[in-house]
């Protein structure tokens, strides 16, 4: 069904690297929701209402929220099309991030409404007048959400958008906040002086209520700064070592603004009397092939590597010691050691774990007074670098 839908209503459907191809298939996802969940808050809100049901007024009200959901999304996602401005350097698809969090937030305050109209039920201690087109609408209800949250999930793996992952996972809650109004709809059907309506919607609520909050942390991680996946970071390093010129790589960066917007920076390490232009001709060829493949931007950086000397072999042995010693957690790399006349520099990059609670400047104050005392007169910098 997903595929025919593709087929059907997006051209090029499978170019899901395109920005243009993701806002349609973003776009075809979101009308097919607000069909969907106009046809249930139509039919809830009747039967509801006919009923005098507060369980399934509130449960429609639900699927109203859904539908305002859709919309936004087709905003978001329209939005997240414009091109980059002079103001936005990098483009708009973290709107699309801000619809997400926005679709997450209706989702608890859907919530929190259907909570205070049970409560105020239980109170009233009002009953229902439930009937057998209730309950067949409320099944039809169920199987019509969990149609829509497998189809919004694997349109959200096509394109890895975060807004339809959200409307995904709402719309499995609804599966389980309508299933528990189904349960309390049969159980007053049968015997009406059971009065649970008030108490199944207090539960669906809550739980709702959860995983909206869940979302809410979910959909604004990218947008506080998430990195980029450790295993496209992991590939990309792997390939660039494929380039029998490069004896290592470092501080290998990935910075995300949006779905298909990914910025990279590296340090690569290279033969010291390598020609400046034979080095920067092969670092283009690097950059060009990480960039066709991983459809992303890349900065690197030439760390230029010289044989060290016996003393320059004494003073890293020494470094290792100290870092050891200090915490087995920590590890350096990229160092540097210049001894003339005019300049005296041993410098390198100390790894922290972000798990460490080894402060930068303790590590650094450490090092600096430990190295001066066994190679005096000499510059020490040091770059802190916290990684996984």
């Amino acid at each position: 069904m997903v595929n025919l839908l593709r087929k059907l209503f997006i051209k090029d459907y499978q170019n899901v690297n395109n920005q243009k191809v993701r806002v349609k298939h973003g776009i075809l996802s979101a009308v097919i929701g607000i069909i969907s969940n106009l046809i249930l808050f139509i039919l809830k809100l009747l039967v509801g209402i006919l009923s005098f049901s507060v369980s399934i007024i509130t449960d429609a009200i639900n699927n109203l929220s859904d539908l305002s959901s859709g919309i936004i999304n087709i905003v978001g996602f329209k939005l997240s099309e414009k091109p980059a401005d002079k103001k936005h350097p990098f483009g708009h698809e973290r709107i699309e991030y801000i619809a997400g969090l926005i679709i997450a937030l209706f989702i608890v305050a859907g919530a929190a409404i259907m909570c205070y109209q049970s409560i105020e039920k239980i109170i009233d201690g009002g009953g229902s007048n439930i009937t057998y087109f209730a309950i067949i609408v409320l099944i039809i209800g169920i199987l019509l959400k969990i149609w829509q949250g497998f189809f919004y999930k694997k349109m959200g793996k096509i394109i890895n958008s975060s807004s339809l992952h959200a409307s995904a996972q709402d719309a499995f809650n609804d599966v389980f906040a309508t299933s528990a109004i189904l349960i309390s709809t049969i159980i007053e059907f049968i015997n009406p002086n059971i009065k649970i309506d008030g108490y199944m919607g207090i539960a669906s609520s809550i739980f709702i209520v959860v995983m909206g909050i869940k979302m809410v942390v979910e959909t604004s991680t990218p947008l506080i700064g998430a990195g980029v996946d450790s295993k496209i970071l992991k590939s990309v390093e792997s390939d660039i070592l494929k380039f029998k010129q490069i004896q290592g790589v470092h501080d290998l960066i990935g910075h995300s603004y949006g779905p298909t917007k990914m910025y990279l920076t590296a340090h690569v390490e290279l033969d010291g009397n390598m020609k400046t232009f034979a080095s920067h001709s092969l670092v283009d060829k690097i950059e060009r092939a990480i960039a066709k493949k991983y459809n992303c931007e890349i900065v690197i950086h030439i760390d230029p590597i010289v044989e060290l000397n016996e003393k320059a072999l004494k003073i890293k042995q020494m470094i290792r010691d100290l870092i050891q010693n200090y915490s087995s957690d920590l590890d350096f790399h990229d160092f540097q050691y210049v001894d003339d006349k005019d300049e005296k520099v041993i410098s390198f990059d100390c790894i922290i774990p972000f798990k460490s609670k080894i402060k930068d400047d303790e590590i650094k104050s450490y090092l600096i007074e430990n190295i001066k005392q066994k190679a005096p007169g000499f510059e020490v910098l040091i770059v802190i670098d916290r990684d996984n």
